[in-house]
This record gives structure tokens, C-alpha cells and sequence, in this order.
């Protein structure tokens, strides 16, 4: 019997948030997002070392901060090196959801010139997130058109 190098359920990018209280962030994209949590591995004094939540199609893993850690929390870097993506079947929904349950936009939902209606939010725990229904195929060139559109209309609001 040979072992899958990539495990039944698993994709090959899983992002990982460090989080200050995983237990309460957890709870957030339950409601925030719909999580559903997969495993939880306790660690010392209550802190969870490890946890993994499904979301859609993907996996999210988490934990508290521990001091042997290389990953940090947002809070303790003063802002967060990377973000989650994540396409959603109805982004307005969505989006709705995590600010009710205390997310914060970053970025309002807008429909976007390669064929996105896409937004972002900072989570609680100083996470970004960017939120997105795809709505129009488009090929490369008239993404390309669209995009320089776009860049000089930035341009002249500057």
C-alpha cells in the first residue's frame, strides 16, 4: 500500500494563520465565513497548538502563538505580511456576513475590471481577507484593456 504524498482532503497550498486566541478566531469564521472546524490539538495552559477549518472546498490551519513559533500574529508584527483569497458563489452575501459578525472593510465590494466583484476585510485578528464572485470570462487581452483603463482612471483621482 503506498501513501498519498498529498493527503485525502488536503490541496496543495493550505494557508496557515498564527492568531491571537485560535479559539475565539475559530468562532469568528464559523460565523464570518462558515467554517466548519476539522481538528483542534490542545497545547499548554488552554492555547491550541493546531487546529484545521474547512472553508468551501479548502482548508484554513490555525493556532495561538507559541514562542518557538516562526509565524506571528498580525497584532504582534504591527500588520500582516499576506492575506486570504477566497471566491465565494455570492460575494455580496458573504461580505455581509463577516461585517455582522466583526469584520472590518478594507476595501469595498466593486466590480472589477478582470470580471470579479471583489472586496477585502480585516478580520479581528488583524487578517486580511479578499472576497470574490467571479461574474465575466475574459480573455487575456481585453483584461489587459480593462486594466490600463483602469490604471489611468487611479492615475487622474491621484
Amino acid at each position: 500500500m503506498t501513501t498519498d504524498p498529498i493527503p485525502e482532503g488536503y490541496h496543495t497550498v493550505t494557508p496557515f494563520l498564527a492568531v491571537d486566541d485560535a479559539s475565539a478566531a475559530i468562532d469568528f469564521y464559523r460565523r464570518a465565513f462558515g467554517a466548519t472546524e476539522r481538528m483542534r490539538m490542545p497545547g499548554p495552559d488552554g492555547k491550541i497548538a493546531h487546529a484545521e477549518l474547512q472553508i468551501g472546498d479548502s482548508l484554513v490551519m490555525l493556532a495561538d502563538p507559541f514562542p518557538h513559533a516562526t509565524s506571528q500574529p498580525p497584532k504582534e508584527l504591527g500588520g500582516t505580511s499576506g492575506g486570504v483569497f477566497l471566491y465565494v458563489e455570492d460575494v455580496d452575501a458573504a461580505f455581509r456576513q463577516a461585517i455582522d459578525a466583526g469584520a472590518t472593510v478594507t476595501m469595498p465590494l466593486e466590480d472589477m475590471f478582470w470580471g470579479d466583484r471583489f472586496g477585502s476585510l480585516l478580520d479581528p485578528f488583524g487578517h486580511s481577507w479578499s472576497l470574490a464572485t467571479h461574474r465575466e470570462d475574459l480573455t487575456e487581452a481585453e483584461i489587459a484593456e480593462r486594466g490600463q483603463a483602469a490604471m489611468a482612471a487611479m492615475g487622474s483621482a491621484l
